[in-house]
């Protein structure tokens, strides 16, 4: 998953209120976002591993454990590695944030503000 140094790549659930937020501040800061909704193209094993690695996270970390569909299929359960992977892939509406990156660094964007702690001194307006 490449993306370029000035380039902003969040990535989302649609029908989330905290995605629809953070990608009207990513715009703010910059005209080089670039909105990657997950239902509409799914990302790879091989994607979300590389993902996590930039997260320095693992899979379960990304999920929302209050979800109803987490308490009732999820919780409780152990996964290896790979298994959480699965779980993320074909349940990407438990990912409790969005996912915002900047060149070789990612956050997990629980508020729109901590866009200020990826993009420090990278801001650009252009």
């Amino acid at each position: 998953m490449k993306t370029h140094s000035h380039e902003i790549q969040i990535l989302y659930d649609a029908t989330s209120p905290r995605a629809r937020r953070t990608i009207a501040y990513a715009h703010t800061l910059s005209n080089h976002v670039k909105e990657w909704e997950y239902h509409k193209d799914p990302l790879t094993t091989t994607m979300w591993k590389q993902l996590l690695s930039k997260l320095n996270l693992d899979a379960k970390q990304l999920l929302d454990k209050s979800h109803s569909f987490y308490q009732e299929n999820v919780r409780g359960r152990t996964f290896d590695d790979e298994g959480w992977l699965n779980v993320i892939r074909r349940n990407t509406f438990l990912i409790k944030a969005p996912i915002v990156i900047k060149g070789d660094k990612a956050i997990l964007c629980t508020n729109p503000t901590q866009l200020f702690s990826l993009l420090k001194n990278q801001v650009s307006v252009d």
